[in-house]
């Protein structure tokens, strides 16, 4: 029986693989056939997965971090023909960062294996139960989504933490990178895969979907039946075509535009500390500072401290007209900002700034140009921050802390599949629970109504 399962799985793998060489005209005419064929091998492989117990899992995620060591050289030269194209191409700073793998990164993606192993498995569990007069014994059970969608951009370590919490919730996916991490993702894929045929489960669980054009997502996003849910991992435009095109339920992940709120009451050395860590750390990300919003009464020495030394930091800072009126021995250095600025997300070392009259000021600011990602607040007054907590939209609030928390593994959640910017089912970063739905379960002793 497994050498039969490991036989069609290292099959198709050929078969994906191999579909890298063939002439795009015959990709075009057959494209729909494939893209769904795959689609369908993941749903047949689903339910295999829904009846697994946790030891299964855990196994096949053990599994799969050995054979990514093994097959460290493979997948690391395979990015570096990625990287090499994508400079080549002229590609960014910030973009190079989220598509490097290295040595640490892929021991870290391994790491993170290892603690999804240690979590509880959330299928199963009983969320609520109580008994009704007639005797009926009623559960609330959590149970897989089934089949996820996944569609992103540049970061290879998504496919190995998306493919690692869907097995590990009993769920298959089907992935949809970007061109430009092709390389990589297709030899992480192939190494999850042979993995998990060397553990006796089916590889058609993970499928990945290796075709340039833009019609591929599509697919993907409309085919009603077989994919549960969609979730969009990138970009504004990337997110806004699946939000635009698909017919799937969608788990809308956001841009982050985060905004680090220096209140009049703040500490110097940590509001300095915090706005450096939340721009600097690593500002390719979506949970990286993208605007400060300084208060009016915050001293004056405070605010043009802080802004000489986010300039030391080699951060170009992209003032209000109101800012650099206060600051003239700065004014030279600080760019004039403009209203684009408030929308943008940088990914790289720029900063909007604006100074406030008020909080109030801080949060309508806010309110207009932020994404409901991570939003922070450094003050002293405890009660001015409570009120800051209590009245920003965000998927997380901070109070003297960094925006740079907003991240699964840092919640304590293991690896995470996207951090949700919306509000039903799942908000922030989406840990195991959030890959799962929920069933009642009633049992009875003969009763009828």
């Amino acid at each position: 029986m497994k050498q039969a399962g490991d036989s069609l799985a290292l099959k198709e793998m050929r078969n994906v693989e191999k579909s890298q060489t063939e002439k795009k005209p015959h990709m075009e005419q057959n494209l729909k056939e494939r893209v769904y064929e795959q689609i369908r091998l993941a749903k047949q492989a689903s339910r295999h997965l829904a009846l697994l117990s946790r030891p299964e899992k855990d196994r096949a995620l053990k599994a799969i971090g050995e054979r990514l060591l093994a097959d460290e050289a493979a997948i690391l030269a395979a990015n570096e023909r990625d990287m090499a194209r994508a400079e080549v191409d002229g590609q960014p700073a910030a973009y190079l960062d989220r598509l490097r793998l290295t040595p640490d990164r892929l021991r870290d993606l391994v790491e993170g294996l290892g603690q999804l192993v240690a979590l509880n498995d959330p299928v199963g569990e009983v969320t609520a139960q109580w008994t009704r007069p007639n005797g009926l014994v009623i559960q609330q059970v959590r149970v897989p989504l089934g089949v996820i969608g996944m569609v992103y951009e540049a970061r290879p370590n998504v496919t190995v933490d998306a493919a690692a919490i869907a097995l590990k919730t009993g769920n298959a996916i089907v992935l949809r990178g970007s061109r430009s991490a092709r390389e990589s993702n297709l030899a992480l894929t192939h190494s999850i895969r042979a993995a998990l045929a060397d553990s006796g489960l089916p590889a058609e669980a993970v499928q990945y979907l290796p075709y340039d054009a833009h019609e591929s997502v599509d697919l993907l996003c409309t085919a009603n039946g077989l994919i549960d849910v969609v979730i969009p991992r990138g970009g504004a435009s990337l997110i806004s075509r699946v939000l635009r095109t698909s017919t799937v339920p969608v788990l809308e992940t956001g841009v982050g535009n985060c905004h680090i709120y220096i209140d009049r009451t703040a500490e110097y050395a940590m509001a300095e500390t915090i706005t450096l860590n939340a721009k600097t750390s690593r500002p390719a990300v979506c949970n990286a500072a993208e605007t400060l919003l300084l208060h009016r009464a915050w001293p004056e020495a405070h605010r043009r401290d802080l802004l000489a030394r986010l300039m030391e930091a080699g951060i170009e800072l992209r003032a209000c007209e109101e800012t650099r009126r206060l600051h003239p021995e700065l004014a030279d250095r600080l760019v004039p900002a403009t209203p684009a600025d408030w929308d943008a997300e940088y990914l790289g070392l720029i900063l909007a700034v604006r100074t406030v009259d008020s909080m109030d000021d801080a949060l309508d600011h806010i309110s207009r140009h932020g994404t409901g990602h991570s939003e922070a607040i450094v003050a002293q007054d405890a009660a001015r921050a409570e009120r800051f907590l209590a009245a920003v939209d965000a998927a997380a609030v901070y109070h003297n802390a960094s925006t740079r928390f907003t991240d699964g593994g840092e919640f304590g959640f293991g690896a995470e599949i996207g951090i949700s910017t919306q509000k039903l089912h799942a908000r922030g970063p989406m840990g195991l629970p959030a890959l799962t739905s929920s069933k009642y379960v009633v049992r009875g002793s003969g009763q009828i109504r």
